[in-house]
């Protein structure tokens, strides 16, 4: 006999109809345990004995929980690819009985606080000069031209074959730059670095032999290190990035990116896979997916390490991650389609005709769209408090989110252990790493937002301030970044969250009290480190134009 069901709010219920004689008890079971924490699911014939409703809300909060479980779910699995792997050794090839031509790139656009230690820096590298072309790719439009002009005639008469190639326009950014580059590059092999690195100078000799070696081999990355590790919450998220993703992928068969610097292309790579392309701001990740889609393949050497400069300001370390994720999504965009279908992206001259796996496939587009947990983990705070007001349990979902958030931690956790010694003294910069990664969603959702429509290609720089030491400081520094607005829509984000906790403890939601504690502080910290910067950097800005620029000749 069926029972005649009321639905009281037609756009926030949803009655899942299931014959109640057609299901097995097991299957019954399932439908209760989701009715005590989703709502009511209403079986043809019989109503939950619970009697709730299934709120639209709930159904949105658990898809949003779900995905942020499945890119932690990924997390696990890499740091488990990693730890199947970490042992092995890398190749060692032997050093080619004649060194072939390498060109050296030096992207650059208003470094002038670095530009020539960087020029130095690779001056130094440890390579036959007949050998060695090095490229000044100059886009500045301040002192940095002058200043690049004079270190590269200084090296140029102490026999070292450079030259500074200033462009006017800035098309295409630094993809433009690199293909212009690339018009007169002498080299079969291409090695790049950024205006914020200083390579070791045994860097050539340990990246060059793989190329020589391995005639399918594309690139070589490199793992990056840090001229300032006072920045530790930094570190540890880019050591989780270089140590457990790019080895677990790279060793397992997997695709993995270039970034951008600290890496050597062969020059036959990019130009089959379509050359530098500036429709994304993630032109590195763009030709590295396509290189490898036409058959090229990846190596990513752990030991050798060059170290670069991490940004100590909180604007620039947010532009920095905004611009990542925006490029990450117009990858996803881009690129989607290849990937899934295992085909050359268009216009690229395929090496071989091998597919790809269906795993590489699927973690591939997971890789590219990880960017997406910050957005969700939004919806997940804005649903808590009328979830909360409403009395929607959040017992099943908050379960999920936080078994699977879990995954980046014993990530991060996995690759301290992996490098340092004093790993267990490092981890406890692991709550600030947690605080800086939720207080960034918010940033990073826009900026994701941003490249899915499309609407962004304006390549902002990460701005570089020669900080190498603890002495070093930001402050008074030309490119410090002024003050941002959406500080102001961060803090109002801590207060929505502590004002979601207050609710959470009057209805007796005290399991929901650590997940939004974590917002408070996340965006807290992230806005309060934001306004202070900033208003730092004013108090110092008017002593701008009497303080000289200081070159490191």
């Amino acid at each position: 006999m069926h029972q005649t069901v009321v639905q009281r709010d037609a756009s926030t219920t949803l009655l899942l109809y299931v014959k109640a004689r057609s299901v097995s008890n097991a299957a019954r079971r399932i439908a209760i345990a989701l009715c005590q924490d989703l709502g009511p699911v209403v079986y043809w014939g019989a109503v939950c004995p619970i009697g709730r409703r299934v709120s639209v809300l709930s159904i949105i909060y658990l898809v949003a929980a779900l995905l942020v479980a499945l890119y932690g779910a990924n997390a696990l699995l890499l740091a488990a690819l990693h730890l199947r792997r970490r042992k092995e050794d890398s190749p060692q090839p032997p050093a080619p009985e004649d060194w072939p031509v390498v060109t050296v790139q030096l992207p650059v656009y208003n470094e002038l606080y670095v530009v020539n230690r960087l020029i130095d820096t690779v001056a130094r590298l440890d390579y036959p000069r007949d050998r060695l072309q090095v490229q000044v790719l100059d886009d500045s439009a301040d002192e940095t031209t002058h200043l690049a002009s004079a270190r590269v005639a200084y090296h140029r008469s102490l026999g070292l074959d450079i030259e500074l190639l200033h462009r006017q326009d800035r098309q295409g950014f630094k993809a433009g730059a690199l293909a212009r580059g690339l018009e007169t590059a002498k080299g079969a092999y291409v090695a790049i670095f950024d205006a914020d690195f200083m390579p070791r100078p045994g860097f050539l000799k340990q990246t060059v032999p793989h190329l020589c070696t391995d005639p399918g081999l594309g690139f070589v990355q490199t793992r990056w290190g840090y001229l300032n590790p006072g920045y530790s919450a930094q570190t540890i998220a880019l050591d989780g990035h270089f140590v457990v993703e790019h080895l677990g992928r790279n060793r397992n068969g997997l695709l993995m990116n270039f970034n951008g610097t600290a890496g050597i292309w062969r020059r036959e790579a990019i130009e089959s896979a379509g050359g530098w392309q500036s429709d994304t701001l993630t032109e590195d990740v763009d030709l590295s997916f396509r290189a490898q889609l036409a058959g090229w393949q990846a190596l990513y050497l752990p030991e050798v390490e060059s170290p670069a400069e991490l940004p100590p300001q909180m604007a620039a370390f947010k532009r920095q991650q905004e611009r990542w994720a925006t490029g990450a999504a117009q990858c996803l965009v881009k690129l989607a389609g290849s990937l899934a279908r295992s085909r050359p992206y268009p216009g690229s001259l395929p090496r071989a005709s091998s597919k790809l796996s269906w795993p590489a496939r699927l973690e591939s587009l997971l890789h590219l769209s990880v960017w997406i947990a910050y957005p969700m983990s939004l919806v997940l705070l804005f649903l808590t408090l009328p979830m909360l007001l409403g009395q929607i349990p959040l017992t099943l979902n908050l379960t999920v989110f936080w078994l699977v958030a879990l995954g980046p931690m014993f990530a991060y956790a996995v690759s301290q252990q992996y490098l340092y010694p004093d790993w267990k003294r490092r981890m406890l910069y692991m709550p600030v790493l947690i605080l800086l990664g939720t207080g960034l969603a918010l940033a990073n959702s826009l900026a994701i937002g941003r490249g899915l429509l499309g609407k962004d290609r304006d390549f902002r720089r990460t701005p570089k301030f020669h900080i190498v030491g603890r002495a070093d400081r930001w402050l008074g520094n030309r490119y410090a970044l002024p003050f941002q607005w959406i500080i102001l829509a961060e803090l109002a984000l801590a207060g929505y969250a502590l004002i979601t906790v207050a609710v959470a403890l009057v209805v007796g939601s005290f399991f929901a009290v650590p997940f939004l504690l974590l917002y408070v502080g996340g965006y807290g910290y992230v806005g309060l480190q934001g306004l202070r910067d900033a208003c730092a950097s004013r108090r110092v800005r008017p002593k701008l134009h009497r303080t000289p620029v200081a070159a490191d000749f």
